[in-house]
């Protein structure tokens, strides 16, 4: 019996944990190409590039939403993103099928969908949320791209 409340107790803890982050913006990690460049010091900063989203950046900043063909928060993602996006002038939403980009989700670390990047008009990443991000949270993410 001790041995199943601790088993609960751990998973009630994991799973309230996981809740708490879902979504959240945080800065923007170190990818795999970063990684790959050297220790912490030397490593570039991760961007992303035309050649790497197929499409232009926006010219003040880029919302990047990377998702998947049987997401249902990718649908709501996509909205939110969409609203915020026609709210600020030079912003671009891009949205990517991982499936068909798995070279570009490998090395921006991409775990799960929907991934949101933003990005500053150079297309270094600012901040990103892995989960469904709230509206609040992105706007204040992009004010940080467009500094």
């Amino acid at each position: 019996m001790v041995a199943l409340l601790a088993v609960l107790a751990v998973a009630f803890a994991g799973g309230g944990l996981w809740q708490r982050r879902n979504g959240r913006m945080r800065g923007p990690g170190r990818s795999l190409r970063a990684a790959a460049a050297g220790g912490a010091e030397a490593a570039p900063a991760a961007r992303v590039t035309v050649e790497d989203l197929g499409q232009p950046l926006g010219e003040r900043a880029t919302l990047v939403q990377f998702s998947s063909a049987f997401c249902a928060p990718c649908r709501a993602t996509r909205r939110i993103l969409a609203e915020v996006a026609q709210m600020a002038e030079g912003v671009a939403h891009v949205e990517i099928d991982a499936e068909s980009h798995l070279d570009l989700v490998r090395s921006l670390g991409v775990m799960r969908t929907p991934t949101v990047l933003v990005t500053d008009a150079e297309g270094r990443i600012v901040k990103r949320a892995s989960g469904q991000p709230r509206k609040p949270e992105v706007i204040a993410a992009l004010g940080e791209a467009v500094r």
